[in-house]
């Protein structure tokens, strides 16, 4: 396992599932899950930074296919990402883990600015560190954000919760058939578009040789058995 020795890491999440069962928005009752599982992993001794879409709130590449404008709608995605953040921030300090929001568009009375050396020095005091707004330019996903913020924070894995088990060869909800790879290399992921993450984004983990976990979040307990090592999950690593 290329993970059983690593004490940072950066963990994605999807901001669909922060929706829970509804269709749009926060849950915060599932928000409060979560953060149950991000105190455990904590607990469990590792350093953690997170990153958290906006697809529950607003998506730019939506807005933009619906005639708006793709940098403003990208920018109001990073807003959305800042959102979510702060709803993770609140779930994980009612659980009394101390928790820092920094954000890529700077909003100074609600959040910190990315400020690397800051973001290490509240990683050592035992602080989560939320990395909101994405890379703070359009044209880039969180994913890419997720990517940067792992490179930069010099993590030993990025994790990617999502509300599938892995990556497959097709898409298990079209396709029964699907096979799920246990692992799969960087090149092989971009070559046949396997969708794990955007392709600049698994570019810059390939470069920087992090490893990329791929789980599924949504079930309860999972965070805690992938971090262990166990349940279902694809690592997404060098040759």
């Amino acid at each position: 396992m290329p993970i059983s020795n690593a004490k940072r890491i950066l963990l994605k999440l999807s901001g669909e599932v922060l929706m829970g069962e509804q269709e749009f928005g926060i849950d915060p009752a599932f928000v409060a899950e979560l953060a149950k599982e991000v105190k455990q992993a904590k607990d469990a001794g590792w350093e953690i930074c997170l990153v958290i879409g906006g697809g529950n709130i607003f998506r730019g590449m939506a807005g933009a296919a619906q005639g708006m404008e793709r940098a403003q709608a990208d920018y109001m995605g990073m807003l959305a990402t800042v959102m979510n953040a702060l709803a993770m921030q609140s779930a994980l300090e009612q659980l009394g883990v101390p928790t820092r929001v920094q954000s890529a568009v700077q909003m100074d009375t609600v959040c910190e600015p990315v400020i690397r050396r800051r973001a290490e020095r509240h990683l050592e005091k035992g602080r989560i560190v939320i990395f909101a707004a994405g890379v703070g330019a359009p044209y880039f996903t969180t994913d890419s954000g997720a990517a940067l913020r792992a490179a930069e924070m010099r993590c030993d894995a990025l994790f990617k919760g999502t509300s599938v088990d892995g990556v497959y060869n097709s898409d298990p909800k079209k396709n029964a058939d699907a096979k799920r790879y246990d692992t799969v290399s960087y090149d092989k992921v971009l070559a046949d578009n396997l969708k794990v993450m955007d392709a600049s984004a698994v570019a810059l983990c390939r470069d920087n040789n992090i490893p990329i976990v791929v789980f599924s979040i949504r079930e309860k307990g999972n965070l805690a058995r992938v971090l262990a090592g166990q349940g279902a999950q694809t690592i997404v690593q060098s040759d």
